[in-house]
């Protein structure tokens, strides 16, 4: 694992606490958030995503039995290495892997999503299926080697297996995680078919999942833009203090604004494109070497965003080939690359070798 792991949580009430994982320029590092219960003694009880492997979720749920023995030892009720009554619930934002491989790992937990999110489940790689990809992936090519160095990373995915929601729900859906008031709002489709927002109103934090990124380009399954807009206004019309993204550090709502603002720019530049007859590779292209935050990382991902909203725009209906989304994004880091190479080795100065 190339990104170190966090070894605590963030906490950003005394009932909230994020796990950060350092994942930027990366695929598959997400946040998660723990809630604890009002209750004397009480730990985490629920979380909002599960990581991506069995390592990373077992480390994660050593942080949470932290804070279990935390607040068995804040209440009197023991002598506080013992861990907390575990995670009851566990709420997915979204269909991901990174978002949801680490289901499995919470036996007895209820895991709850939205009914449009079994949608996106179906064009998801399953872990195996995932590890086949690597492993069977030629890293002389573009997607192999994009493969690799992203994904390889997690090593086989063993351990887990996907581990799909037992409640679902559409709309709204209130609960109350052992005295802490808990609204799931379902946005979708957004970033993928079946998105939702965790609003903790008297905590003043949403977890926006991956409707919103931080210091990465974004990427979107679903789209198109407008309705990811559309969920980041929904984010802010919950008024929070915080907001924690998907991917990255934790926000203020006035950067989420920004970032809704960055979503209608390329929303707009794609639709100039289209109407020109612009075809898609060269409208890819031109929006990622017009990239107007080159401090972000992935700046490829830009291509799969222009690849969705040319299908909203085309009217095509049926269910989006994501390993080929991301092979056209390959491409283009691999051009990226291999310029960025040709320039080094053209800088050598004479007389120096090479």
């Amino acid at each position: 694992m190339n990104s170190p792991l966090p070894h605590a949580l963030h906490a950003l009430t005394p009932n909230v606490h994020a796990w950060l994982p350092d994942g930027h320029a990366t695929w598959g590092m997400a946040n998660c958030v723990a809630v604890t219960g009002r209750s004397a003694g009480s730990g985490a009880v629920l979380l909002v995503d599960t990581p991506y492997t069995a390592g990373m979720t077992r480390h994660l749920k050593q942080l949470l039995d932290g804070l279990g023995a935390q607040a068995d030892a804040g209440s009197g009720n023991g002598d506080g290495n013992a861990p907390g009554p575990g995670i009851r619930t566990v709420v997915n934002t979204h269909g991901n892997g990174d978002h949801s491989y680490g289901n499995g790992l919470f036996p007895g937990a209820e895991i709850i999503a939205t009914e449009a999110n079994g949608e996106h489940l179906c064009a998801e790689p399953a872990p195996a299926e995932l590890a086949g990809l690597i492993a069977g992936s030629d890293p002389g090519t573009a997607l192999g080697a994009y493969m690799r160095r992203h994904f390889g990373r997690y090593g086989d995915f063993g351990g887990v297996r996907a581990v799909h929601p037992d409640r679902t729900f559409s709309g709204e859906l209130e609960l109350d995680a052992d005295g802490v008031a808990v609204r799931l709002v379902e946005v979708g489709p957004a970033h993928t078919a079946g998105d939702l927002i965790v609003h903790l109103p008297e905590e003043g934090v949403v977890c926006a999942g991956d409707v919103v990124f931080n210091e990465d380009h974004p990427v979107h399954w679903a789209g198109p833009l407008e309705s990811v807009h559309r969920a980041c206004l929904a984010i802010l019309d919950c008024d929070p203090r915080v907001v924690v993204p998907g991917h990255g550090p934790v926000m203020t709502p006035a950067e989420v604004r920004r970032y809704a603002d960055y979503l209608l720019d390329l929303r707009t530049a794609i639709h100039r494109g289209h109407q020109a007859g612009r075809p898609l590779p060269v409208l890819a292209g031109e929006l990622i070497a017009a990239d107007p935050y080159p401090a972000w990382g992935l700046t490829e991902r830009m291509a799969i965003l222009a690849a969705v909203e040319y299908r909203a725009l085309d009217g095509e209906t049926g269910r989006p080939d994501l390993v080929r989304l991301v092979g056209m994004a390959a491409e283009f880091a691999h051009r990226r690359e291999a310029a960025v190479d040709g320039a080094a080795a053209g800088s050598v100065p004479a007389g120096t070798g090479g």
